[in-house]
This record gives structure tokens, C-alpha cells and sequence, in this order.
């Protein structure tokens, strides 16, 4: 049991310059007892209002440097203040605000709300166990508008999809990964090093793209790559899912329609997932 959706927005000051963490945490926790249960006593509960306020003291008084160990504070906490409670888990995730600049300089207290993947991280602990923490990002749109295409697929009497050698791949994408031991990381620059893995994979060199071949390709090249850069992750999920745009035909309307004109198809739409791991 627990609190979900419990938002806020810490706001930090240094000199004349703030600061700003919205998030939204879920705090669940097992008991070692089950007898609220099976017997509806509550003598062991810890209220879910409780949940929430400890959770809004620990922004306070610790301040979101990250949200993982944001997350870990809150996991700590559990488990060291009440002797009752055997399992704890901690979902954050983070609105994506970021810093205004006018002219490349920087504003001291202006931000605007930017969609371009939400980072969320999962931080869950049993007592006399390790503590685990996943982190990751989704809601991340993203667009090629060449460079892919799909050919050579299994095809029997139900098969109507035509070979494409040139289209568009564009997709939302969720990624999470799991750290091996926790140490001493700096998570806030690991995520973004992830997430600059994610891009480039994704879309090849700015001058030129690389081609793919499936959306199943491009999943394993953004999970390959962030292998590879990335010792801390252990293992990478990767979930895309696609949307397709076909092309609008105007021959009733006396124009020839080379790819300029092309409409999303909504739905139904494919997915793709693939976990990876190191050995």
C-alpha cells in the first residue's frame, strides 16, 4: 500500500539564481504483518498521509540533487525510522522544465516546460537486501524523415504491407535501465549521457544519418551504445513505439504527391521492445 501522484516543486536559491524540481513520487510499503489485512488492525500502518509528508520533508530538508538519490533518501528513511516495514519502493518522475535564455544568456528565475522525455527512476529495497535503482526516460518523440525503410520481411497470403526502402521512422520512446551496485555515481550526468546515446543512435552523424533497417535495429543500436559507453548500467530495456504516415494521394485534386503531404495513421500502431543485458 501506499501514496501515489504526491506533486511538488521544490525551488532552490543560490545568490540571485533559482532553482526548480517538479516531481511526482509514488511511495509504496510492505509490512512485515499483514494482519490490517486479515484481521483490520491497524496498529502497524503507517498512513498514507504520513507517506506523503515524510516524503515532503525529506524535499526539504534534503533538497532533489538527483532524482535517484532522491529517491534512495526516501527508501532510507523507510527502512531506518520504522522497524515494521519490509519492502519499500519509490517511483519519481520529473517535469521537464529547463532554464529560459534571451540571446544565449541564461535567465536567473524564468524556465519553460519542454517535452522532450519526461526522466523518471525507481529506487525499491527489502529489508536485509540491496538496494536497486532503475532509471530511464519516456514520452521521448522522435523523427527521421529518411534514412529507414523495411524490406525482405516474411510474407505469405495475408501480407498487404509493401517493401519500403525510403520512409519515415518516428516513434515514443521508453527507455529504463538498472544500475549494478550503487556507489558513489553521479546520476544526474550518467542520464545524460544516456540520453545523448539514445539520439545519436537513433539518428547517425548530423551530416549524412545511417540507414535502418527495422525499427527492431534501431532499439538494438541505442541499447549497444549505451552498453558500450555506459559501465554503471547492467541492464537496458527499450520499448518503441511506432507511428506510421502514409502518403496523401492527389491525383483527384491535379497533383503529384511525392512524399511532401503524408498523414499520421493513429491506430492501430506497432511497438517494439527489447531487453538487454550484459553477461
Amino acid at each position: 500500500y501506499g501514496k501515489n501522484t504526491i506533486k511538488f516543486l521544490r525551488l532552490h536559491r543560490e545568490g540571485k539564481k533559482d532553482f526548480v524540481k517538479q516531481v511526482e513520487v509514488c511511495a509504496h510499503l510492505r509490512l512485515t504483518s499483514p494482519k490490517e489485512y486479515l484481521e483490520g488492525n491497524n496498529s502497524l500502518v503507517i498512513p498514507t498521509d504520513t507517506i506523503k509528508n515524510i516524503v515532503l520533508v525529506l524535499a526539504k530538508k534534503n533538497g532533489i540533487q538527483s532524482l535517484e538519490q532522491f529517491a534512495i533518501d526516501i527508501c532510507n528513511h523507510f527502512m531506518t525510522t520504522f522497524c515494521q516495514v519490509a519492502y519499500v519502493k519509490t517511483y519519481v518522475q520529473e517535469v521537464p522544465w529547463q532554464r529560459l535564455h534571451e540571446d544565449g544568456v541564461p535567465h536567473i528565475h524564468s524556465f519553460i516546460c519542454v517535452p522532450d522525455g519526461i526522466r523518471f527512476c525507481e529506487a525499491e529495497q527489502c529489508r536485509n537486501g540491496p538496494l536497486i535503482v532503475f532509471a530511464g526516460i519516456k514520452d521521448l518523440k522522435l523523427m527521421k524523415t529518411t534514412q529507414s525503410g523495411f524490406e525482405g520481411f516474411y510474407k505469405n497470403e495475408h501480407t498487404t504491407l509493401p517493401e519500403r526502402h525510403d520512409r519515415i521512422l518516428c516513434g515514443e520512446l521508453f527507455c529504463k535501465w538498472s544500475y549494478g551496485e550503487c556507489k558513489d555515481f553521479d546520476f544526474n550526468c550518467i542520464w545524460k549521457k544516456i540520453r545523448e546515446c539514445i539520439l545519436e543512435a537513433f539518428a547517425g552523424p548530423p551530416d549524412c544519418g545511417e540507414y535502418s533497417p527495422s525499427y527492431q535495429k534501431t532499439v538494438n543500436c541505442i541499447q549497444m551504445l549505451v552498453l558500450s559507453r555506459v559501465s554503471q548500467v547492467q541492464v537496458i530495456e527499450v520499448v518503441l513505439n511506432n507511428t506510421f504516415y502514409n502518403v496523401v494521394d492527389m491525383k483527384n485534386l491535379g497533383l503529384t504527391n511525392d512524399k511532401e503531404v503524408l498523414v499520421p495513421v493513429e491506430a492501430p500502431y506497432g511497438s517494439c521492445a527489447c531487453t538487454l543485458g550484459r553477461k
